[in-house]
């Protein structure tokens, strides 16, 4: 399984930084026995690999390459790939960036490395077979992807940031078969890839005959990408930590010496 990681945003809603976005500090965590600070990314990642994920690809821009430096060519014994996005331009063209290293047959679960989300093992609820996504309830929905589902549990529409949304429960994560992803990312080149978010191209892609299903399986989630986000993830991690820095602690390498060499692929503009 694929975790591809958009990482691209330039995060100007908690700027200034001196660093990524990716890398804020948020809580901590054991390393060989020692308390040190957690990347809010981290939590993804390791949601990711819980899921299944052997591979990460996070989709950076040019000018993040300290993501590089943090997580180097592994992370826990899981590869770590990185394709570039040479301008921010939405979140699907950063998923699509990814899709050349997707076989048909091997599945793959997207998250935004800007947010926490409990259960840990949340990506469990979330079939195979299909386009799928983790739905998590929020008090304010206008702000997020709202996903509407009908009575089978299958998606309706994903309303878009859209005051007065019809559904208090928005995606956290999704997860499909590498040949969803190409047909989305074949359905988001047919649209003149005018889709920014995931959320238009998928009410498309269900319009042509597509399907997708909700599955409400998530507890909590906290945006860590604005200050009051970052302060509610921090409550958010206080609550759940039980019996260490994390809660069971968790024993992780990082950096270059966790493998041999960098997965770095340059995307250019796409044809």
């Amino acid at each position: 399984m694929w975790g591809i990681v958009p990482a691209a945003g330039r995060g100007s809603r908690i700027q200034p930084l001196a660093f990524s976005k990716e890398l804020l500090p948020v809580g901590s965590r054991l390393d060989h026995g020692i308390e040190r600070p957690c990347a809010v990314s981290e939590y993804l990642v390791e949601r990711m690999i819980r899921g299944g994920a052997e591979k990460i690809c996070f989709v950076i821009s040019p000018g993040k390459s300290d993501i590089m430096e943090y997580y180097g060519a592994g992370y826990r014994g899981v590869t770590v790939a990185y394709v570039v996005q040479p301008q921010a331009s939405g979140l699907c063209d950063a998923i699509f960036r990814a899709s050349p290293l997707v076989q048909p047959d091997e599945p793959v679960v997207v998250g935004l490395p800007d947010t926490i989300w409990f259960p840990e093992d949340g990506l469990a609820a979330l079939p195979r077979d299909r386009l799928a996504f983790l739905l998590f309830p929020v008090e304010r929905p206008e702000l997020f992807d709202a996903v509407v589902l009908d009575e089978a549990g299958m998606v309706r529409e994903i309303q878009v940031k859209r005051p007065g949304a019809a559904s208090h429960w928005i995606w956290g994560a999704f997860t499909m078969p590498g040949r969803v992803l190409h047909d989305l990312d074949a359905l988001w080149v047919a649209r003149g890839r005018s889709d920014e978010y995931i959320g238009t191209l998928v009410n498309a892609y269900i319009a042509a005959g597509g399907e997708a299903c909700g599955v409400p399986a998530g507890r909590s989630y906290v945006d860590v990408g604005t200050l009051n986000g970052y302060r509610s993830a921090i409550g958010l991690l206080s609550e759940a930590d039980s019996t260490g820095p994390l809660a069971g602690g968790l024993h992780v390498e990082l950096g270059w010496p966790a493998g041999s060499a960098i997965h770095f692929i340059e995307a250019g503009k796409r044809e």
